[in-house]
């Protein structure tokens, strides 16, 4: 497996990314963790994201997960023309909740154990490659979910990881300032977890995971 797990985008570390995806190339940017907010943000979020990816070589093109719900062979097949995926921050369970409507969660999951494509993912693109999503909620609220995709919340992560991660802790980003008591309190519950500043990042490949940034 490939994995880029991080924060917020390359923690510092984009090299790191470069050297886990290869040569840049075209790149598939899933964005629907911004989906119950504006319009306007999430288009406007969506492009200050391709800057940072463009500058590093990459050609990225939004795969927008509501254009495939119900229908996972079509998603499928756009996959094929990708050989990595970049899954920005925003409400996890709401990213969740996509990924289980369009397919792309078991698709992309057996891609990614099959060593055939590339993930990278930041905030709640790091959280949902958990097993379990318990914790996010401190952070993430699981509400918007039924307004936004019409389904119930699901919890269960995609298991491509065998720990919880808590990203922005000591960031601004943390609006709810929960991280530390997130981290704090599923340890105690036995839950095996790892927290991320906003410079650190998890990278997975055939030597293990691996923290960067301390």
């Amino acid at each position: 497996m490939k994995l880029f797990l991080s924060s917020y985008r390359f923690g510092g570390h984009s090299d790191a990314f470069v050297q886990l995806t290869g040569p840049p190339s075209d790149l598939a940017v899933i964005a629907n963790a911004s989906d119950a907010w504006p319009a306007a943000a999430r288009d406007s979020s969506l492009r200050s994201e391709f800057g940072p990816l463009r500058a590093l070589g990459y050609r990225p093109a939004e795969v927008d997960l509501r254009d495939y719900v119900g229908k996972p062979a079509a998603f499928e097949r756009v996959l094929d023309g990708f050989g990595a995926v970049w899954v920005r921050g925003g409400n996890t369970f709401v990213l969740r909740a996509q990924l289980t409507r369009s397919g792309a969660d078991e698709i992309l999951s057996e891609r990614v154990r099959g060593n055939s494509i590339a993930y990278g993912g930041y905030s709640a693109g790091a959280c949902v490659a958990a097993p379990s999503l318990v914790g996010v909620e401190d952070a993430d609220d699981p509400a918007e979910v039924r307004p936004t995709t019409g389904i119930e919340t699901v919890w269960d992560g995609l298991n491509l990881v065998d720990f919880s991660i808590v990203p922005h802790l000591n960031s601004v980003l943390d609006e709810n300032d929960s991280g530390w008591a997130t981290l704090q309190r599923l340890r105690r519950d036995g839950v095996r977890c790892h927290g991320l500043t906003d410079e650190q990042a998890i990278v997975v490949d055939d030597s293990g995971p691996r923290i960067l940034g301390g």
